[in-house]
């Protein structure tokens, strides 16, 4: 499987241990209204359990420079994905292992495109429906047309898409955005928090099955 896959908003082992290799998990840390919400004690239990051929997402929102200072130093993520604003002070490595959300206005809006991110600064960029209170599972579409402007905008870029994904879209996304990874929380759910191990293994068979399509 060459596309890449964030399973996100994981809370147990044995859904951790289901993230493909090449792909990452993605923990929402310090969002206490999140139904997926980890502390940074929890999150580094569940890193110990993250596949040696993927990678550890943090998924926060807001964050202060001092937060992502202990991702990356005590909790050991390989990334921290950042809904908001970015924090200033934070060290060039740092800056280069962060992953900007920009809002994308949901399917059937439209509204303004944000700028994207600086390729030198931010190597990977995710891409997510608007105006939403939470960030991961709230399962609004981002406007599908749109993304896929960018992403044709910015040949080479390593756009992540996300919002509403789920086993029976994944390979309708991955045809009109053409995006590098794909991003999955509550389409692999059977209720808000707690993944499905089924729709998990669904969701790789569906990215699978479009790359045999058109290999």
């Amino acid at each position: 499987m060459t596309t890449f896959v964030k399973f996100c908003g994981l809370s147990d082992p044995l859904h951790v241990a289901l993230v493909p290799a090449g792909g990452a998990a993605g923990f929402v840390i310090d969002v206490p209204a999140s139904p997926r919400n980890l502390s940074l004690a929890q999150a580094t239990d569940l890193i110990a359990h993250v596949p040696s051929e993927a990678e550890a997402w943090a998924v926060v929102v807001r964050p202060t420079a001092e937060l992502v200072h202990r991702l990356f130093d005590e909790v050991g993520v390989d990334r921290v994905q950042v809904y908001g604003e970015i924090p200033a002070g934070l060290e060039f490595l740092e800056v280069h292992h962060l992953v900007p959300s920009m809002a994308i206005p949901p399917t059937g809006a439209t509204g303004d495109v944000p700028p994207v991110p600086a390729a030198e600064d931010y190597p990977r960029v995710h891409l997510d429906a608007a105006g939403q209170p939470l960030p991961g599972g709230s399962g609004t579409r981002p406007n599908w047309e749109l993304c896929a402007k960018i992403v044709d905008a910015h040949p080479g870029r390593k756009f992540v898409l996300a919002g509403g994904l789920a086993p029976d879209n994944v390979g309708d996304a991955l045809a009109t955005v053409r995006p590098w990874g794909v991003d999955v929380s509550s389409g692999i759910e059977s209720a808000p928090g707690v993944k499905d191990p089924e729709k998990m293994r669904a969701f790789l068979r569906a990215v699978e099955e479009f790359e045999h399509g058109h290999g």
